[in-house]
């Protein structure tokens, strides 16, 4: 039998290593799964067995530190050198399990991660990213040597180790070696600075070493960014306009260089920490994006280029390894969201995927937070390996009041223990604010979500009954267990002049455009609903303003990830979007929005044709005390116990369900 997916299923080769398969283990730093000591924690092995479990042909790890002397620890924990003992034996038992699926298994290793943080060595003493007051201290050629000796090191004990292969950490996201290649980073007179070769010769000294040491069919990679997207420090460029930190045309050339050096691959992306919205790309970006740039890079080395960034969408890789524009896919937030992506797509089920939404809150935004990666819409990610659903011990009738996100996952996760679950939506239709959410036309995974929700519902036999309101009488009926209430939030509306003209909108009525939005719109709210809200506006062709009461946008509710918060801001400069901050609006006109500073001050009028309220929202009541008579287990959870984002909706319905 054929699958429906050739390509993705079709086996490559790296150097003379066969991989099963297209799909490719992003080399992600969760944070959590090497321990003080530099060996591999027992979550951490569960974390990687799971992803070869699903179907992955080549798994890696995150960037692990080989330096012991010159940056030690710094922003990434122990060396694997500390403990050699301890690397060896946990990596055997890691690996001897994920070759049960006859995965191969790269381990990615770094030299530095530079000026990206603060008391970290770099080629020359440049701002640090985010104090921009300090500069790098740095290395001396004494120091260089070290660090490429100590990856040497490192590639040596992870061959030993039974790794297959290793990945040079990293000519991306701003990193060491990619501070080395960068011209606007690199301005060093010695033997690793000037032309573009010398820039490169700690990358080249790496990998000749590695193949002195390991032998010449030792798989050798290197994660290289194609493109900066950087204008200035601390300043990225949506369009890729005034470019200062690498050109294409310099990111092909690279390759070139180092494929002639000895690298066997490439594992290409975008973006540096300055330009973070194309390192992590945010759903404002274009799914696919990369495919027109890597497709430059295959046409200008014979060895396999790998492909990350926004690459979550199954049909796109396909036809672009189809039609030979890359050789496989890296996929980083998408196996977060789900890891059985490979086995999905191999069992020609792609519909079964659980989408990443590129949100950045569980991933990027935990770990910023000095917290381990989660994922918004697994909760299981990020979690000890015991917090994984089991079968419950008794089955019990549970009864979900709310369609939304957090209604469905209870609902969804209920099921999957062997409850018998009724799940009562009022309205006709599921998702709650999912539909509102999605309706962007940069949210369709958000779409897709709501959709991947409804069928695992369908399929786990779930009882959902639509348009019926769940009074205490109907839900009594059913005699529950438990009785989870997720019945979401409202918008809040202001009480104001002229807040029930026709000029005035509701942020749900414009998002669903049940009402006319006119060309010249006001959005009052800067928190995220408002300014997703008002870049929707701008690419559908409005003149929008926004007004803000708080001192800056983007500053109120829960925070909001750096890539997406960069890339509004961007957006509305690039676009000239006027921006009202410590203003209040007042009243609504004929003219437009009547406003006034925030501490007092002349009001002024702002010309509208529609004036979008999107100032937040509050729970809706639950009512919780009607049902505590039923002799059921009563929960609330979602914006109905407090409003937040669909991480927090999702995890307290995975939370709640997966212990009842």
């Amino acid at each position: 039998m054929t699958t429906a997916f050739p390509a993705l299923s079709s086996p490559f080769t790296i150097g003379k290593l066969t991989i099963k398969n297209r799909f490719v283990m992003a080399p992600v730093t969760t944070g959590s799964y090497l321990a003080p000591d530099g060996t591999f924690t027992p979550d951490g092995i569960e974390y990687f067995v799971r992803r070869a479990e699903g179907g992955f042909g080549l798994l890696q790890t995150g960037a692990l530190s080989t330096d012991t002397q010159v940056d030690p620890a710094g922003a990434l924990g122990a060396s694997i050198l500390t403990n050699p003992a301890g690397f060896l034996a946990t990596s055997d038992a890691m690996i001897t399990r994920t070759r049960a699926y006859n995965a191969r298994f790269f381990i990615q290793l770094t030299m530095g991660l530079g000026r990206n943080y603060v008391g970290l060595y770099g080629p020359s003493a440049n701002p640090v990213f985010g104090a921009p007051d300090q500069t790098s201290p740095v290395l001396t050629v004494d120091q260089i040597k070290l660090k490429i000796d100590q990856m040497i090191q490192g590639a040596t004990m992870a061959q030993k180790a039974g790794f297959d292969g290793v990945e040079v950490h990293a000519i991306h996201w701003g990193y060491l070696l990619d501070q080395f290649a960068s011209a606007m980073t690199n301005h060093r007179e010695d033997e690793y600075g000037g032309s573009l070769e010398n820039r490169l010769r700690p990358a080249i000294e790496i990998v000749q070493g590695i193949k002195a040491a390991c032998g010449a069919d030792f798989p050798v990679t290197v994660r290289l960014g194609l493109k900066g997207y950087v204008k200035d420090w601390m300043q990225g460029t949506i369009s890729g306009e005034g470019e200062k930190f690498r050109t294409l045309e310099e990111g092909v050339r690279i390759c070139q260089i180092l494929e002639a050096a000895g690298y066997d691959g490439f594992d290409v992306d975008t973006g540096v920490y300055d330009s973070f919205y194309y390192a992590c790309p945010p759903m404002y970006l274009e799914r696919g994006y990369m495919t027109e740039l890597a497709e430059q890079a295959k046409a200008a080395v014979q060895v396999p280029i790998i492909v990350g960034s926004r690459m979550g969408d199954v049909q796109v890789d396909e036809d672009a390894i189809a039609t030979g524009k890359f050789d496989a896919v890296a996929l980083g937030r998408p196996m977060f969201a789900d890891p059985d992506i490979a086995k999905k797509v191999e069992a020609g089920t792609p519909e079964r995927i659980r989408p990443c939404i590129a949100c950045n809150q569980g991933c990027l935004g935990r770990l910023f937070a000095g917290l381990p990666s989660g994922c918004a819409v697994n909760p299981e990610i990020g979690r000890p390996s015991s917090y994984r659903l089991q079968p419950a011990a008794i089955q019990k009738r549970v009864v979900v009041v709310g369609g939304g996100v957090a209604g469905m996952e209870a609902a969804r996760t209920a099921a999957l223990r062997g409850h018998e679950v009724t799940l009562f939506e009022k309205t006709d239709r599921l998702g709650g604010h999912l539909i509102s959410g999605g309706a962007h036309d940069f949210k369709s995974e958000v779409r897709e979500l709501n959709a991947w929700y409804q069928r695992e519902l369908d399929d786990l036999g779930v009882d959902v009954r639509m348009g019926t309101e769940a009074t205490p009488d109907v839900v009594a009926a059913i005699a529950p267990d438990a009785v989870v209430l997720a019945v979401g939030s409202s918008a809040i509306t202001p009480r104001i002049e002229g807040i029930d003209s026709d000029k005035c909108v509701g942020c749900i009525d414009a998002l669903l455009e049940t009402k006319p939005i006119g060309q010249k719109v006001v959005v009052v709210g800067g928190g995220l609903v408002g300014c997703e809200l008002a870049l929707d506006l701008i690419h559908k062709g409005k003149d929008v303003e926004i007004v803000e009461a708080l001192p800056a946008i983007l500053s109120s509710g829960p925070a909001v990830p750096y890539p997406n918060m960069e890339y509004l801001m961007d957006a509305f400069a690039d676009h000239k979007t006027p921006i009202h901050t410590g203003t209040k609006i007042v009243a609504i006109t004929g003219e437009g929005a009547v406003v006034e500073p925030t501490e007092g001050g002349e009001q002024q009028t702002i010309a509208a044709d529609t004036v979008v309220i999107a100032i937040g929202f509050r729970p809706r009541p639950t009512h919780a005390e009607d049902y505590k008579g039923l002799g059921a287990e009563v929960y609330e959870i979602g914006d109905c116990r407090k409003v937040a984002n669909i991480l927090t909706a999702i995890w307290d319905g995975y939370e709640v369900a997966h212990t009842l």
